[in-house]
């Protein structure tokens, strides 16, 4: 059987590291590729003035990306006749966009330094960007991911949460990833910007866990505001503002979550449970505080990753070409070609 075939399930069983700090670190392109950081911003301030929405979608990568297999890049790939990538994951889906401005900014890198830059730092590098061009803390980040081999539908389907998430098992998924209760509310806070669709919040509107009744968490004029964007024969791809100032990344995402003005079940959870409320309170009256946690908790899950093969893809949404039998040397786990 070809060892092509094999090659998915080598690292479905790859178990879960953090990257030694000698191999990620701030500065990694300086010698190599001195101007990718300022590519990478360049081409976020032309998504920003084009299209303002989509450095919110392009911000989230990261998490979408770190949580399954790593800092990998593994999104990015597009589907192949023998992978089921994880665009079309159920958490992706209709949701995740704006990938053409992580294409811009590969193709840019690849006119300078050719080979270089992977995707994955792409990623982190214009995550940043998009915190600090909306209005953000912005910061200096660890670099010198590779890009992975392959991607899961399958893992990323098991991995993500859904908009239904409530804050206890968004605490278990976190605590598996080694970042805390805090991380976790501060990371929250990336739904400052952005938008969310009508699909995630229909059972919160009209049917909160099977009653039949909305969440009762809910600002009554806040659900007023939804019933009309969301009426029941609504296209449940219209979207809302995640918050107040969508376009401004601020703590007015906690302060709507004070006020029961939450969009998302897993959003509005995080008040109305315990052990996440005091969290809220504090980020809702300090920004800086936000900022400051924020930042800590971007870089820390800018750490994870997966022992595994890698390389530089000089195109983000397919692996690079190579002959079956490099692929098949793989198996000694040798990260760099």
């Amino acid at each position: 059987m070809s060892p092509l075939f094999f090659l998915p399930f080598l690292l479905l069983l790859l178990l879960p590291i953090a990257v030694p700090a000698a191999q990620l670190r701030p500065g990694h392109y300086s010698e190599t590729c001195p101007e990718a950081e300022s590519i990478v911003r360049d081409i976020m301030k032309k998504a920003l003035v084009k299209e303002p929405r989509s450095l919110a979608s392009v911000m989230r990568f990261q998490f979408h990306d770190c949580f399954v297999n790593g800092c990998d890049g593994s999104m990015l790939l597009d589907d192949t006749p023998t992978m089921l990538g994880e665009k079309l994951s159920l958490s992706n889906i209709n949701s995740l966009r704006s990938y053409e401005v992580v294409d811009e900014a590969k193709e840019a890198l690849e006119k300078v330094c050719p080979g270089v830059v992977s995707c994955a730092d792409i990623v982190i590098m214009a995550a940043r960007d998009a915190v600090a061009l909306t209005g953000g803390p912005d910061w200096e980040v660890k670099l010198g991911r590779l890009d992975s081999l392959s991607a899961s539908q399958e893992a990323s389907d098991n991995i993500m949460p859904s908009p239904r998430a409530n804050a206890s098992s968004l605490i278990d998924l976190f605590a598996k990833f080694n970042l805390s209760v805090k991380d976790l509310v501060a990371l929250s806070g990336s739904h400052s910007i952005g938008q969310g669709r009508c699909f995630s919040i229909m059972f919160r509107l009209y049917n909160q866990s099977g009653t039949g009744r909305p969440d009762p968490a809910f600002e009554p004029k806040y659900r007023e505001k939804l019933n009309r964007l969301c009426p029941l024969n609504v296209d449940q791809n219209v979207t809302g503002d995640l918050d107040a100032t969508p376009l401004v990344f601020d703590n007015q995402y906690f302060k709507d979550l004070v006020s029961g003005r939450g969009f998302l079940n897993s959003d509005q959870t995080l008040y109305t449970y315990p052990q996440t409320r005091t969290y809220v309170k504090q980020f809702s009256s300090k920004q800086g505080e936000f900022f400051k946690a924020f930042v800590e908790g971007m870089i820390k899950m800018g750490d994870l990753q997966f022992d595994q093969p890698g390389e530089v893809r000089r195109n983000c949404r397919v692996v690079n070409h190579r002959p079956v039998n490099t692929l098949w040397n793989l198996g000694g786990m040798n990260p760099t070609f």
